[in-house]
């Protein structure tokens, strides 16, 4: 065979094996390796609970909650919202912010209470896991601006900065017959049950220009709520996610007031 027809049959092999290996990184790689980090975080912070250190545990799952975040805005940023993405993102969230926060509250003070300490420390994890397949399903035609129900990640967010309030004070409830444990299963019920609601939570506003300068309430309303967290740590947790439920639940009741309201055409 000719040299130089040799030479160019390999040439071309080698560059046809060059672009087999070099394929471009996908964009999902980013907004999933967020996804796994806040997948990760809620493991460890099971194993933490689990071990006793309950505190850890709990700051571990407010870590999961800034990974969550980021991988909501690295999706947006690099155009990768997927199926694949959606489906990875709700099963972390059920492990970080359904049964994380509901081992955390069982081992906390739930155990105290037997069998019906179980049964209500689960409500986060199975409301959770409801409100999630729920959002699954409907992901392409929910509203852009609002979430249908309370969202996992406020529920866990809230549990948690009320065990890192009352942990170091327990003398708070000395009064009271059960303990933390009055205040702690209403507050459990109730924001387990507004997941599975059809109440309008706020979402985060997207980095877009127009939409920025459409939406500037909204927008200064959560910039409030990153400062008062980073500022005031569980206190700004417990006061932002008050704001927040507090908003959703009015929102809703207003809308329902209306609608009763309304004279027929």
């Amino acid at each position: 065979m000719n040299p130089e027809r040799r030479l160019t049959r390999r040439k071309l092999r080698n560059d046809h094996l060059r672009r087999k290996f070099r394929r471009p990184i996908p964009r999902t790689v980013v907004p999933s390796f967020f996804t796994l980090m806040n997948l990760f975080c809620g493991f460890v912070a099971i194993t933490q609970i689990y071990e006793g250190k309950l505190e850890f545990g709990a700051w571990l799952i407010v870590i999961a909650a800034v990974f969550d975040m980021m991988d909501g805005f690295m999706a947006r940023l690099a155009n990768a919202n997927t199926e694949f993405g959606i489906e990875l993102d709700s099963l972390s969230d059920i492990v970080s912010f359904g049964v994380a926060p509901a081992f955390l509250f069982y081992s906390y003070s739930l155990n105290e209470m037997m069998i019906i300490g179980i049964i209500i420390s689960a409500f986060p994890a199975l409301c959770g896991a409801v409100r999630l397949a729920r959002f699954n399903v409907d992901a392409r035609i929910e509203d852009p601006d609002y979430f249908k129900g309370l969202p996992i990640p406020a529920l866990a967010m809230m549990l948690v900065a009320l065990f890192l309030i009352f942990q170091p004070n327990p003398e708070l409830f000395e009064g009271f017959k059960y303990g933390i444990n009055s205040m702690i299963i209403p507050v459990i019920l109730l924001l387990s049950l507004l997941m599975v609601s059809t109440v309008p939570f706020d979402k985060i506003p997207k980095f877009k220009m127009h939409y920025l300068q459409q939406n500037r309430g909204k927008v200064y309303l959560f910039v409030f709520y990153f400062i008062a967290v980073v500022a005031l740590q569980e206190y700004g947790l417990i006061l932002v996610f008050s704001i927040f439920i507090a908003k959703g639940v009015i929102v809703s009741m207003s809308r329902f007031w209306k609608e009763i309201h309304e004279e027929p055409a």
